[in-house]
């Protein structure tokens, strides 16, 4: 009998043994030894780290309370009001989109909850916001106040306050509000988002299909992205959910500091969200509290992608730089001697990886500085002293031509990435963005993404070109357009109001 127990005994010290060097296994321990497994397993349970005030265990999150209620506070719901001639017309909620329904980022600034009844002849949308300053400064997203008649901020708290634009940036898709009695804000600090890695922890905080104070948590998932916005697209990706309403509001790391404006979603997709970098954020935030507008540096080039052929042709190892396509006449980089077909590899002492940055870097550049733009010409690199201009808004802005009232079209210049695209061989003409239900250009089959090469058989030159010459047929019984759709030209009789 006792030889029996004791072998019960043995049998049982095996299994747990056995049971012990698995779990150190699955922990990453090893097999070394049984009691390393143990004291590491005991290591990590009882001596789970803090990263900014966050419990975290072998580098993950246990616990975001302490993140969340330091952070929404500073967040608020934002809701807008938009008076409309056509009832169910909503807002033009991403911008720098020419291609219309074919974007696949989709709504992202809540439209009111479903079922929720709205004034007649007004289109209600709800957003988040940010506060920056205890003064009452919150910064959102340009497309949730983008043609609001009435903003209505409600506080974590619950108060609600009327709110006024104090500057909006289509081109970043930010804007700076202001409301004025509050005082218990809590602003949020600003960090650094050039110090995100891909797979650090973020949390989002919002306003979701009108569900106030929402908080999400997921991971960077991605850097630098460029998704067809607009001209300085540089977004950081992340699979923390965020849904319509999270417009504008933050996304927060780890420190409880802003690194980020949620701001898009894809429709088809889950977990793939973007954000600003919080860095691009405050450059914006600045000039709009000063001026209530954005000035960029302006150097006066055309660019395109440079392809791997295209880098051999050039006797590069790897394809970078922008390669210049045309130069404006009378522009900054024409007076620098910067030519058609240069490669700009450098630009003020910054790398131009890729024609994606070029932008970004001359935009963020201030006027009438002058910088070193390196370029690659016939196997040789070259300086050129170039003295920076000022961007007018007509050069990359979406323009809602004057011209809109009478055809019912919202149009954009083809710019170079536009034309990619489109698939177009240069970037000339117009670029329809919008058609208003109902209007005499939808009447006459204008479609979103329509490029107008033609009024009248004269060629349409840009927006300005374009509103000049449709002021000069007021009057008549019809305009007639040449467009180009998906490569084919057609004849389209429009007849203004």
């Amino acid at each position: 009998m006792e030889q029996t127990k004791s072998v019960r005994k043995m049998f049982m010290a095996v299994v747990i043994a056995a049971s012990l060097v698995v779990c150190g296994v699955v922990s990453g321990y090893g097999i070394s030894t049984v009691s390393s497994a143990v004291k590491g397993s005991q290591a990590t349970l009882t001596g789970a780290a803090k990263e900014g005030g966050v419990p975290m265990m072998s580098g993950v999150p246990t616990n975001f309370s302490d993140l969340a209620d330091k952070a929404r506070p500073g967040v608020v719901n934002i809701q807008v009001t938009k008076r409309i001639q056509n009832v169910g017309h909503g807002f033009r909620n991403f911008p720098g989109n020419p291609f219309g329904g074919d974007n696949p980022f989709g709504d992202f600034f809540g439209r009111g909850l479903p079922g929720e009844p709205s004034e007649r002849g007004a289109q209600k949308g709800l957003g988040s916001g940010v506060v920056i300053n205890t003064d009452g400064s919150i910064l959102t997203n340009n497309h949730v106040i983008e043609g609001a008649d009435q903003i209505k901020v409600k506080l974590a708290n619950g108060k609600e306050f009327d709110a006024t634009v104090i500057g909006r940036d289509p081109k970043t898709d930010l804007a700076l509000i202001r409301i004025k009695g509050a005082s218990d804000l809590q602003a949020l600090k600003l960090g650094n988002s050039d110090d995100l890695k891909v797979g650090s922890w973020v949390m989002a905080v919002g306003n979701p299909f009108g569900l106030e104070q929402t908080v999400t948590a997921g991971i960077v998932s991605g850097k630098g992205r460029v998704i067809g916005s607009g001209p300085y697209d540089n977004f950081i990706q992340t699979d923390a959910s965020i849904n319509p309403g999270n417009s504008g509001g933050p996304l927060i790391n780890m420190n409880g500091e802003v690194v980020g404006i949620n701001t898009a979603i894809v429709a088809s997709g889950q977990g793939i969200g973007f954000a600003i970098p919080v860095n691009m954020a405050k450059e914006i935030v600045t000039q709009l509290k000063d001026k209530g507008h954005v000035t960029r540096g302006w150097l006066g080039v055309a660019i395109q992608e440079v392809t791997p052929q295209l880098a051999k042709g050039f006797g590069l190892k790897e394809p970078k730089g922008a390669l210049v396509s045309d130069v404006t006449k009378d522009s900054p980089a024409e007076k620098a001697g910067i030519e058609r077909g240069d490669l700009i590899l450098e630009f003020d002492g910054k790398d131009v990886h890729n024609s994606q940055e070029l932008p970004r870097i001359v935009a963020s550049t201030p006027v009438g500085k002058t910088v070193n733009v390196k370029i690659a010409r016939d196997s040789k690199t070259l300086d050129r002293q170039v003295k920076l201009g000022e961007m007018e808004e007509k050069q990359s802005e979406v323009a809602e031509a004057p011209s809109q009232k009478q055809l019912g079209i919202t149009v954009q210049n083809v710019t170079p990435d536009v034309a990619r695209k489109l698939g177009l061989k240069k970037a000339s003409g117009i670029v329809v963005t919008r058609v208003e239900p109902g209007s005499p250009a939808a009447d006459a089959g204008i479609l979103a993404g329509d490029v107008i090469q033609e009024i009248n058989k004269k060629p349409v030159k840009d927006v300005s070109d374009f509103k000049q010459k449709v002021e000069k047929e007021k009057g008549q019984e019809s305009i007639l357009l040449l467009v180009q759709r998906q490569g084919t030209s057609l004849f389209a009789a429009v007849t203004p109001r």
